[in-house]
C-alpha cells in the first residue's frame, strides 16, 4: 500500500510544469536568500566555487556554478577515460546483450534508454556506469575523452526523482524521464553521455551549443538541479579501473579506466563473453 500511494504521488509531482515552476523560482532574485541555507544543508564546500558565494544572484546560478581552476584535475594519462562528473557510482559492469544489469534492484534495455537508436548495437555488449549526482555535488558535466561528437540525441520524457526511493519503486526511471545523449567518438572507439533529467531539473544545457568537439574534462553540459549520468563505453574498448565498485564516489576528472584498442583487450572481452 505504501509502495502504490508513493508511486501515485510521485507521478503526480512529476509533471513539467512542476520542474519548470521551480526552475522559475531558482532564476528569480527571490531564490538568492536560500543559497546559505542551500550550503549548509547539504554541506557543499563553497570555497571550491570559481567566486565568493555573494557574487552569485540566485540559487541556480549557484547550483550551476564552475570551480576554481585547479579544483578538479583532470587525469593526465591519454588512455584514461575519467568520470565526466562528481557523482557516487550506482552502477557499473559489463552490458549483457544489451541489458544494463542490476541499477537499484531493476535491468534496463538499452534499446528503451538509447530511444531505439541504432547506435546502440555500438554498446551491446560493451561497459557501463551509472552516476547519480546529489545536491551537495557540482553540477557540470565534462568530456569523459578526448574527441568528436558523431551524434546527439534529445528524448522527451518525464521527470521523476531519481533518488534512492524512487529508483527502487518506480518502474525504468532512467528510460523514462527526459535525456539528452552525446555520442563521442575518440581514438579507440565510441561514448555515449547520456545525461538523464529529475524531478526540479528544469533543463539539461550545453554548455556550448556549437561545440562538436571537446578535450578530456572541457565543459560539455550541465544540469539545473541534480540528476544522472549513464556513461556507455563501446565493446571491446575499456578496462575499468579495479579500485572502483558500487558506492564509490569519483569526483570529475578521476580515472574510471583504461582504453585500449579492441585486440589489446580480446582476454577482457572472453571473460565477459565466453562465445
Amino acid at each position: 500500500m505504501a509502495n502504490s500511494l508513493f508511486r501515485l504521488m510521485t507521478e503526480l509531482s512529476s509533471r513539467k510544469w512542476v520542474s519548470r515552476l521551480t526552475g522559475s523560482f531558482a532564476k528569480s532574485r527571490a531564490s538568492r536568500a536560500l543559497i546559505p541555507k542551500f550550503i549548509q544543508a547539504y554541506r557543499i564546500p563553497a570555497e571550491d566555487a570559481e567566486k565568493s558565494v555573494n557574487d552569485y544572484h540566485t540559487l541556480n546560478e549557484f547550483f550551476t556554478r564552475r570551480l576554481r581552476p585547479g579544483a578538479r584535475p583532470v587525469d593526465a594519462d591519454p588512455m584514461s577515460l575519467t568520470s565526466p562528473v562528481d557523482a557516487l557510482i550506482t552502477a557499473m559492469g559489463p552490458l549483457q546483450d544489451g541489458l544494463i544489469p542490476q541499477v537499484k534492484g531493476q535491468d534496463y534495455s538499452l534499446e528503451e534508454l538509447l530511444n531505439h537508436s541504432p547506435r546502440m548495437e555500438t554498446y551491446r555488449d560493451g561497459y557501463m556506469f551509472v552516476l547519480y549526482l546529489s545536491p551537495t555535488d557540482y553540477h557540470r558535466i565534462h568530456a569523459p575523452v578526448t574527441g568528436k561528437q558523431t551524434e546527439r540525441d534529445h528524448i522527451p520524457g518525464k521527470v521523476y526523482p531519481v533518488n534512492d526511493k524512487s529508483m527502487l519503486n518506480m518502474r525504468a526511471v532512467l528510460s523514462r524521464n527526459e535525456r539528452q545523449i552525446t555520442y563521442m567518438q575518440h581514438h579507440y572507439g565510441e561514448v555515449a553521455v547520456v545525461k538523464v533529467g529529475a524531478l526540479n531539473v528544469s533543463s539539461i544545457r550545453y554548455a556550448d551549443e556549437t561545440r562538436t568537439s571537446w578535450n578530456k574534462g572541457d565543459e560539455l553540459a550541465y544540469f539545473e538541479f541534480g540528476s544522472t549520468i549513464v556513461l556507455l563505453i563501446q565493446q571491446g574498448t575499456f578496462t575499468p579501473d579495479e579500485m572502483l565498485h558500487i558506492g564509490s564516489r569519483v569526483k570529475m576528472g578521476e580515472k574510471l579506466g583504461t582504453l585500449m584498442d579492441m585486440e589489446a583487450t580480446r582476454p577482457y572481452r572472453r571473460l565477459i563473453d565466453p562465445s
